[in-house]
């Protein structure tokens, strides 16, 4: 692949080398028909139907720019429903949002029931290609068409107004597939993250059940207060109305940042001193009090300051030990403590949390078991992320 950005024409920034060709400028209406999905709605989706189905919300919540493998299914007659040919290229008729309502997928299966509030595009062109392109360089202006307030309406006719730069019919496959392929990696880096996840999750409720223990140990776990086996302490915010409290160096911890390992805002030597801002180092355990994220838990990645929402723990036990117990714990602690998942936290609320104590060198074993997984779940992570960004880059360099 070479970058095309020093040649004259109309061509992409990114190109494979064996195409030289300039891409003809043609409007969608031209190289396409349109039509649109009939009936299905959710009542209609059935475990045990036997007519494969796509409704438009699935649209935003599980597809990408390939349909291979079908979610739902419907026992509805097929003589009142539209079904797909392959190559079929779908977009949501009406969303919330303009943006939301720029989600293009090409259908590579035939015979596929298309529901209602679906635009369905069928060209001679390749269908994943122009997914791919609608979702990336022709996603604002498909969003600049839709018209609307509490409900977005996208129709044919303003699609059929899109102006597209278009190479060969054997280049767009050969971009389709390339992108196709990153897209296989990013599924299936998912699904290695999903399978430690679970392994994490199976692991923990295990471990600290007692269901599973290593066979060395045999003394009885001890039931404790967190209040009986750490300190804590919280922070807060330093007076925003002075400007020289907020140009120092010192990383400022929100509630939303105690996983991040960075922070967005910074703070001075003056703010800390002048504020009731606390200082926590590498490790300590955090635990998010209030708001969207109240009963997040995690361990300081670096050392900064903390806010007010944010409660910093501290014991002898094993840190990793206790963070990873309360992880487990999260769903009942948040369940029993805020109302609908609503509400906050406070440090006498934590300190009132029992946990399950071993020996401290019992502590140690579980830990470095957890952690273990723990870091490679977090490098598949970052795996995850790169395969993002490449094809984020990718979108916005092979198109026009």
């Amino acid at each position: 692949m070479i970058n095309k950005k020093l040649k004259v024409g109309n061509v992409p920034n990114l190109r494979f080398p064996e195409f030289t060709e300039e891409w003809e400028t043609k409007k969608l209406g031209d190289i396409a028909t349109f039509s649109k999905g009939k009936g299905i709605s959710k009542s209609d989706i059935e475990d045990n139907g036997i007519i494969e189905c796509i409704r438009y919300g699935e649209l935003y919540t599980h597809y990408r720019e390939v349909i291979n493998e079908i979610k739902s299914k419907t026992n509805v007659n097929t003589s009142t429903l539209v079904l797909s040919e392959m190559n079929d290229v779908i977009i949501p008729a009406s969303g919330e949002t303009t943006i939301d309502i720029a989600t293009a997928s090409c259908v590579m299966k035939s015979g596929i029931a298309l529901g209602g509030d679906l635009n369905i595009i069928k060209t001679k062109n390749n269908g994943i290609f122009l997914s791919y392109y609608l979702n990336s360089k022709k996603k604002m202006e498909i969003a600049n068409l839709a018209q609307g307030i509490s409900v977005v309406h996208l129709y044919s006719s303003q699609l059929a107004s899109l102006s597209l730069s278009l190479p060969k019919l054997n280049e767009q496959n050969r971009i389709s597939s390339f992108l196709a392929l990153i897209d296989e990696r990013i599924q299936t880096q998912n699904k290695i993250i999903g399978q430690l996840e679970t392994l994490i999750k199976g692991l923990s409720e295990k471990i600290y059940s007692q269901k599973i223990r290593f066979k060395k140990f045999t003394e009885k776990w001890e039931v404790k207060k967190l209040g009986e086996i750490a300190t804590f302490y919280s922070g807060g915010t330093p007076l925003t109305s002075k400007r020289e409290y907020f140009n120092g160096n010192i990383p400022f911890i929100r509630s939303g940042e105690i996983n991040c390992g960075k922070t967005e805002q910074f703070i001075s030597e003056l703010g800390l001193k002048n504020s009731s801002a606390k200082i926590v180092e590498v490790g300590d355990i955090l635990y998010a009090l209030y708001g969207a994220t109240s009963g997040e838990i995690g361990l300081s990645k670096i050392r900064g300051a903390i806010n007010q929402a944010v409660l910093c723990i501290k014991s002898d036990q094993n840190h990793y030990f206790i963070y990873s117990y309360l992880s487990y714990k999260k769903e009942s602690i948040v369940s029993r403590y805020l109302q609908g998942g609503q509400g906050n936290l406070s440090a006498e609320i934590v300190k009132q949390i029992k946990i399950y104590i071993p020996a401290l060198e019992e502590q140690i074993n579980i830990a470095g078991l957890l952690s273990s997984i723990d870091q490679k779940l977090q490098i598949e992570k970052k795996i995850l992320i790169k395969h993002q960004s490449q094809k984020q880059y990718l979108l916005q360099n092979l198109f026009i």
